[in-house]
């Protein structure tokens, strides 16, 4: 191998959502920098699902999200394909792509990590074969939330209940995501709450319909905000869509990609009888927004 290339500390995950069990997978990488090794998180660009059952699960985050959390969390993304590697057994996935390919010279990984065709390579295996090679090996903690390991499965279960809160103590942060500004009906504009009008992306989580007190990101400040998600029934809208009333803010964001942050979850979607039984429903909510706290774990405070 030509001694000038940079050895790596490679994480290995799923890493959709980038949560708080992640992040322990992904700390032991980056504090290999003090040892000179370059962090990459090595995962895949589409859900090994896909190939495997023909089909999906929801992305957590995707996007400017997605890159950001990788860029704060101090570490490169390097995204596989997976229908390139599946038929590699464990031991050719191992060298080929992890030592051939990337230059491991450090291994972290979840208790739990398969790897391989048909995942028949476990923790255990991949320990063995880093202590063939000479290379560092570590497997992070399980790490929990109410007595049960966290996980992307459960963070979308509780995303798509509408626990928003319980979600984001397992992220470590408050969900969000960052769409195009688009133009809406300007119906909030007329009841004195403008609102910005977002559409999800394909294949991306929808959270459970209904009103949410939310923050938003403009220009690197944080304001209060309430958002709807949903398809406001008093409408009768078709497409599920994304409003939020940005609290103490005035300004033409059409065009810009914006990021909402779900903090609590308010109400479902209720029909009102008229214009002006709305205008003070949301009156109320705006006032909730308000008053909330939000917790510390979240970090990036308003």
């Amino acid at each position: 191998m030509n001694s000038d290339i940079k050895k790596t500390a490679i994480a290995l995950g799923s890493f959709d959502g980038l949560h708080r069990g992640h992040m322990a997978v992904i700390e032991k990488a980056v504090r290999q920098k003090e040892n000179g090794l370059r962090p990459i998180a090595v995962t895949f660009k589409e859900h090994p699902q896909k190939y495997l059952n023909g089909s999906t699960p929801p992305l957590i985050f995707s996007g400017v999200v997605k890159e950001r959390a990788f860029k704060d969390a101090g570490i490169s993304l390097y995204e596989l394909d997976f229908a390139d590697i599946m038929r590699l057994t464990p031991e050719e996935f191992f060298e080929k792509i992890l030592i051939n390919k990337l230059h491991a010279a450090f291994i972290s990984c979840g208790y739990n990590y398969r790897f391989g065709i048909n995942g028949t390579g476990d923790a255990e295996l991949l320990k063995e074969l880093c202590e063939k090679k000479g290379i560092e090996f570590c497997v992070a903690p399980k790490v929990e939330f109410e007595n049960e390991p966290i996980s992307s499965t459960r963070i979308r279960q509780a995303i798509l209940a509408g626990d928003i809160e319980k979600a984001n103590m397992m992220l470590g942060r408050p969900f969000s995501y960052c769409e195009k500004v688009v133009s809406g009906d300007h119906i909030g504009r007329k009841l004195g709450a403008p609102t910005i009008n977002q559409f999800f992306p394909e294949n991306h989580i929808i959270p459970k319909f209904g009103v949410y007190i939310s923050k938003v990101e403009i220009d690197g400040r944080f304001y209060r905000a309430v958002t709807n998600i949903g398809i406001r029934p008093t409408l009768e809208l078709k497409v599920p869509r994304s409003e939020t009333c940005i609290i103490d803010f005035s300004g033409d964001l059409y065009g810009r990609h914006i990021e909402v942050f779900l903090l609590k979850y308010l109400r479902p979607e209720l029909i009102f009888e008229g214009l002006d039984s709305l205008k003070g429903q949301i009156m109320s909510d705006i006032e909730k927004a308000r008053l909330y706290e939000e917790p510390e774990i979240y970090g990036r405070e308003i």
